[in-house]
C-alpha cells in the first residue's frame, strides 16, 4: 500500500478522504497548508504520492508543488481542486504534476490515479537519476537498483581493502627494484618510461624523480634528507592502482553508483593515495583524447541542429534499403573507412543518424520503444568502427606506438606493408559482427520493416534544400577533418575540433547552451580511464599485469604463432580496461623483445598486439567510439538511456571472443601463413 501525503486547507474534506484511503489500506499523513506539506515531505522519504489542493491560503498548490519538486523531484503529485481550469492544469503540468483531478472526485478514481502514479514512479526516478530501491528484505536492499547497489559497493570496498592490505608480490618488488642495463633481457624493459630511465636506474627511483616524490628520512647526523621512494612504497601505490582498476571496472559494469561518480572516485583515490601529484592527476584527466570526445559530442550537436546530419546520412546510408543490406554492406565499408579516417569521428557523425532512424522507425511501427533496435544500432556501429583499427597505421595512436617500438628494433614496416597484413582482417571482422547481431536481434526487433535509406531521404526532404548555416557547418566540418588527417601529429585530435566549436559559435550556429547540453558523464568516464591508465603505467602496475600474464604461458605459446596468440589475448583483455595506447605501451615492449629472443619475426607479435588493442568492446572506457555511442543512445523524447553498460558487457564479451577467433583463425593461421614474414 502507498504512503500518501494529503494536503488540503478544508479540514472536513481532508479528514474524510484520509479516512477512506486508510480503509483501503493506505497510510496517510495530513497537512493543512503548503508549509507543513514541505516540512513533511523533507522529513519523510517514504512518501510515495502527494494529493495536493491547488487553491490554499499562504503557499498555494502551484507554489507548494514547485517547492516539493525542488526537494523531492521523484515524488508523484496529484493535484486536487474545486476551481478547475485549463490554465491551472497547464501550469501544474509544467511543474511535473502527475495528474489533475477536480473535487469532488469519486474515491475509485482517486485510487486508480494513485495506483497509476505509483506504477509510473520508477520512470520518474530514472529521469531524475534517483535510485529506486525496493523495500522488504536485506537481499533487496543489497541488490538495490541501477546507480545504487549497496551490495556491489560493499564488495568493491572489500576488494580494495584486500588489495591494499595484502603484502606486495615478490615479482612486483623485483620489477620495481631491478636496474636498467639496456639489455633485452631486462625485467623492466616493458615499463612505459623505460626509454627515459637512466642507466642503472630502477623504476622506483625513476618514479620518484619524474613525479618529484621523495621520502624524508633522518640520517646519522640527525638531519632530515630527501631520498627516492623505496620499491615497497611504490609497490603500495601500484597495488592501489590495481585495486582501483578492479573496483572501477566492477562499478561501471554493474551500475553500482553513477558512471560519473565512479569516474570521480578514481581521481579521489589517486589524490588521497598520493599516486601522482595533484597537477599531474588533473593533467591525466585532461588528455587530448578527452578534449577530443568533448569536442566531438559538441560538434555533433551543431551538425544535428542545422540538419547537416541528414545530408551526411543520405550520402553514407543510401544503399541501406533493408536490415541485411545495412549490416552486411554498410558495416564492412564503414570498417574499412575507419582504417584510414578517425573511427571516433565517424561514430560521432553516424550515431545521431541512427537515433533519428530509430525514432522514425519506432513511430511508424506504432510502438513506444524498441530497445533491441537501439542496442543493435549503437553496438554494431562502435564495434565495427573498432574493428577498423588493424587496417593501417593511420587508424590510431596505438598503431603509431607499435610502429615506434618496431622502429627501435630497426624492423618497422612501411604503410603499405602494414595494410597488407592488416586490411584483410577488417571486412571479415565486420561481416562476423553483422552476422552475430543479425542472428541475435532479428527476432527481438519490434520494428519489422526497416528502410534506413528511405527514412534518411525523407528526413532530408522535409527540411528542404541546404541553407547558409548548413554550408558553413559543412565547411567547418571539412576543415576539422582535414586537420585531423593532416595535422593530428602537431595539433592532436582535440585542437582541431575545439577550433571548429569556436568558429561555429562566432558564426552564431552553435550556442554555449548547446555545448553545455552534451553528456558530461561520458567525458568524465573517459577522463578517469585516462588517469587510470596513467597511474598504472607510472607505478609499474601495468607492467606487473603484463608480466604476470606472460609468466603463466605454457611453453608452446612462448614463440611463433603461439606467442602471437598469447600477446593478442592479453592485449585484447587489457585494452577493455585501459586506453588502447596505454595498453600497447605497456605490453608491446615486452612482447616484441620476446619475439626477438625466441626467433619469431617481430612483425607477427607486434601486429598481433596492435590489432588486439582494437578489441575494446566490453566497457565504454575502452575507446572513444564506445563512449560516444553510449552518450548518444538516449531516447530523444523521454531521455531514457536506451543502451546500458550491461549491454556493452554482455554483447562485447561475445564480440571479443569472435574477434580472437577471426584474428587467430583467419589472420594468424590463415592469410599470414600464405603471405609469410
Amino acid at each position: 500500500m502507498a504512503k500518501i501525503l494529503l494536503v488540503d486547507d478544508e479540514d472536513k474534506f481532508r479528514s474524510d478522504l484520509a479516512a477512506r484511503l486508510n480503509l483501503r489500506g493506505h497510510e496517510t499523513i495530513e497537512a493543512s497548508n503548503g508549509e507543513d506539506a514541505i516540512k513533511a515531505a523533507r522529513s519523510d522519504y517514504d512518501i510515495d504520492v502527494v494529493l495536493l489542493d491547488l487553491k490554499m491560503p499562504g503557499l498555494d498548490g502551484e507554489q507548494t508543488l514547485a517547492e516539493l519538486k525542488k526537494y523531492r523531484p521523484g515524488v508523484q503529485v496529484i493535484m486536487l481542486t474545486g476551481h478547475g481550469s485549463m490554465e491551472s492544469a497547464m501550469a501544474t503540468g509544467r511543474l511535473e504534476a502527475y495528474a489533475y483531478l477536480e473535487k469532488p472526485c469519486e474515491i475509485e478514481k482517486v485510487l486508480e490515479t494513485i495506483k497509476a502514479a505509483r506504477e509510473d514512479r520508477p520512470h520518474v526516478l530514472a529521469r531524475h537519476e534517483i535510485p529506486h530501491v525496493e523495500k522488504g528484505s536485506l537481499k533487496k536492499w543489497l541488490i538495490g537498483s541501477h546507480n545504487s547497489r549497496p551490495g556491489i559497493i560493499i564488495l568493491g570496498a572489500l576488494i580494495f581493502a584486500v588489495m591494499l592490505l595484502a603484502p606486495s608480490p615478490q615479482r612486483l618488488m623485483d620489477i620495481l627494484s631491478a636496474p636498467k642495463t639496456g639489455e633485452l633481457t631486462d625485467i623492466n624493459v616493458g615499463f612505459a618510461g623505460y626509454r627515459q630511465m637512466k642507466e642503472d636506474e630502477t623504476i622506483a627511483n625513476y618514479y620518484s624523480r619524474k613525479n618529484v616524490m621523495y621520502s624524508t628520512v633522518t640520517d646519522t647526523n640527525g638531519s632530515e634528507v630527501r631520498v627516492p621512494q623505496s620499491p615497497a612504497e611504490v609497490s603500495t601505490k601500484a597495488r592501489v592502482m590495481l585495486g582501483t582498476l578492479i573496483v572501477a571496472a566492477l562499478f561501471w559494469a554493474t551500475g553500482a553508483i553513477p558512471v560519473g561518480i565512479t569516474a570521480l572516485l578514481v581521481g579521489v583515490i589517486m589524490y588521497f593515495a598520493g599516486v601522482l601529484r595533484p597537477d599531474d592527476i588533473a593533467k591525466a584527466y585532461a588528455k587530448d583524447a578527452v578534449i577530443f570526445i568533448f569536442g566531438v559530442l559538441a560538434l555533433a550537436v551543431a551538425i544535428s541542429k542545422t540538419g547537416l546530419d541528414r545530408r551526411i546520412g543520405l550520402l553514407l546510408l543510401g544503399p541501406a534499403k533493408t536490415l541485411p543490406r545495412l549490416l552486411f554492406f554498410f558495416l564492412p565499408l564503414l570498417a574499412m573507412a575507419c582504417s584510414l579516417v578517425s573511427e571516433h569521428a565517424l561514430v560521432a557523425f553516424i550515431m545521431p543518424l541512427f537515433m533519428m532512424v530509430y525514432v522514425t522507425s519506432v513511430r511508424a511501427a506504432g510502438v513506444k520503444r524498441d530497445r533491441a533496435l537501439a542496442v543493435m544500432f549503437a553496438l554494431t556501429l562502435c564495434y565495427t568502427a573498432n574493428s577498423g583499427g588493424p587496417g593501417s597505421p593511420a587508424a590510431g595512436g596505438r598503431n603509431a606506438i607499435m610502429m615506434g617500438i618496431l622502429q627501435d628494433y630497426n624492423v618497422a614496416p612501411t604503410f603499405g606493408e602494414w595494410m597488407t597484413y592488416g586490411m584483410p582482417f577488417v571486412p571479415v571482422m565486420a561481416l562476423v559482427i553483422a552476422a552475430y547481431f543479425y542472428l541475435r536481434f532479428r527476432s527481438k526487433l519490434k520494428v519489422k520493416s526497416l528502410d534506413v535509406a528511405a527514412i534518411v531521404r525523407q528526413a532530408s526532404d522535409q527540411i528542404g534544400p541546404m541553407n547558409r548555416k548548413e554550408y558553413l557547418t559543412a565547411a567547418v566540418l571539412v576543415a576539422v577533418v582535414a586537420l585531423w588527417i593532416g595535422g593530428s601529429d602537431i595539433f592532436g585530435m582535440g585542437g582541431p575540433v575545439i577550433l571548429g566549436l569556436v568558429a561555429l559559435n562566432i558564426m552564431r550556429i552553435l550556442r554555449w547552451r548547446d555545448i553545455t547540453s552534451i553528456h558530461w558523464e561520458v567525458i568524465a568516464l573517459y577522463a578517469s580511464a585516462s588517469a587510470l591508465g596513467k597511474g598504472l603505467a607510472e607505478t609499474g602496475g601495468a607492467l606487473f599485469l603484463a608480466d604476470s600474464f606472460l609468466g603463466i604461458l605454457p611453453e608452446i605459446m612462448r614463440d611463433g604463432s603461439g606467442l602471437a596468440m598469447a600477446a593478442s589475448l592479453f592485449t585484447g583483455l587489457t585494452t577493455n580496461f585501459m586506453s588502447d595506447g596505454a595498453t600497447v605501451s605497456a605490453i608491446g615492449p615486452i612482447t616484441v623483445p620476446m619475439a626477438t629472443i625466441s626467433g619469431t619475426h617481430p612483425w607477427m607479435v607486434g601486429f598481433a598486439t596492435a590489432f588486439a588493442s582494437s578489441f575494446a568492446h566490453m566497457l565504454i572506457i575502452g575507446t572513444p567510439s564506445n563512449a560516444i555511442a553510449y552518450a548518444m543512445a538516449k531516447d530523444p523524447v523521454t531521455g531514457e538511456q536506451l543502451v546500458k553498460l550491461s549491454d556493452f558487457l554482455k554483447h562485447g564479451a561475445v564480440v571479443l571472443i569472435l574477434s580472437f577467433a577471426v584474428l587467430w583463425g583467419w589472420t594468424i593461421f590463415g592469410y599470414w601463413r600464405y603471405i609469410g614474414f
